[in-house]
């Protein structure tokens, strides 16, 4: 009898084992995932907010900062290129000047005239650019006087005259003693050309001082400077009788600039001008007088040719009679050969109207 042949089954027991398995696995590894995703999902999300919300305001506060950098270096490449265009435009007027300096070589004496000028007006912008070189690089380095005056080295000029007051009246000898402090050398030199006139020492001296007080004036107040020997007139032609703006620069640079082409002549009238003082409206609150003598005369003209110390004496004696009471008056006083009693005359005036006075030396200012 033939045995029977097994059947042959596809899905054995090993097989179902090993998908079991399989399966088990699978279920396995998905409860683990879950369980991590249920443990991350539930942390409490408030830190991370706070956290978001703290760097949004520091991204404000950034942007805030930024748009407040981005306006001030705005604002400083405006002011830097206005400094720079002016100095542009003064540097190229500086070359200007010096180009038509280099065409003049004769040495006659309208050449000397221009040729001074021009090295006045050349210094001056000069000046000026320093000032604005300073004044940009404060501003570069994040930071007014109205003149500026500087001497020799690093001298301090301290003087105790009263420079203060809202208008200061200048009163400026330009008699023909202003060329030399002895009469011989007065004599001869009022004899020389008016270049050399201008070249006395004692006369450059008188300029550099007013000079000097004109750059202690302090900002919004008036000045006027008057020049007198014969007669008296105001050294800005055109100006009599008004106050000018010490802020005006200009009008500061010009005055000083006229002064330094004025030649001391004649002699010496003090009654025409103490008179000026009166003559101002409103009238000065300090008056600065810049004089080596007592006068020689007290109108514009006169026929004698000496006078004794004794009648100057009397000239001065009357002339102060010409002064506004409650004015003081400030004197420097440029010492001269034979003259003795200016120095006691003049402090007496300084003393009797509340001013000051001061004998100057021959180095100041």
């Amino acid at each position: 009898m033939a045995r029977r042949r097994r059947q042959f089954e596809v899905f054995t027991m090993s097989f179902l084992d090993c998908m079991s398995c399989g399966f088990g696995a699978v279920i396995l590894f998905f409860m683990i995932i879950n369980a991590q995703v249920k443990e991350t999902t539930e942390k409490d999300p408030s830190v991370l907010m706070a956290e978001t919300k703290r760097l949004e305001v520091e991204i404000l506060d950034g942007r805030k900062n930024l748009v407040l950098a981005r306006n001030t270096m705005e604002r400083l490449d405006e002011d830097t290129e206005t400094a720079e265009g002016q100095i542009a435009r003064i540097i190229a007027l500086i070359e200007e000047l010096r180009a038509e300096l280099a065409q003049y070589d004769s040495e006659t004496l309208a050449q000397i005239e221009r040729l001074e000028q021009l090295q006045t007006d050349i210094e001056s912008l000069e000046k000026e650019v320093k000032r604005l070189l300073a004044i940009k690089a404060e501003e570069d380095a994040e930071g007014s006087r109205v003149r500026e005056f500087k001497g020799e080295g690093d001298r301090q000029y301290l003087t105790g005259l009263k420079l203060g007051g809202q208008r200061t009246l200048i009163l400026v000898d330009r008699s023909a003693s202003m060329l030399a402090d002895t009469i011989v050398n007065i004599i001869r030199r009022r004899n020389m050309s008016k270049a050399e006139k201008l070249r006395a020492v004692k006369w450059r001296q008188v300029v550099a001082s007013v000079d000097w007080l004109t750059s202690q004036f302090k900002a919004g107040s008036e000045f006027q400077i008057y020049i007198f020997n014969n007669e008296v007139k105001p050294v800005i032609k055109g100006s009599d009788g008004a106050w000018l703006k010490v802020d005006d620069g200009v009008q500061l640079n010009e005055a000083i600039r006229l002064l330094r082409r004025t030649v001391p002549e004649n002699g010496t009238n003090m009654r025409s001008a103490y008179g000026i003082a009166s003559q101002l409206s409103p009238r000065p609150d300090n008056i600065i007088l810049l004089v080596d003598g007592l006068p020689t005369m007290d109108e514009p003209t006169t026929n004698r040719k000496t006078i004794s110390g004794r009648e100057r004496a009397n000239l001065h004696r009357r002339a102060i009679r010409e002064l506004p009471g409650g004015i003081p008056v400030n004197i420097l006083l440029y010492p001269m050969e034979g003259d003795f009693d200016a120095a006691i005359a003049y402090w007496t005036l300084a003393y009797q109207t509340g001013g000051s006075f001061m004998s100057v030396s021959r180095d100041w200012p």
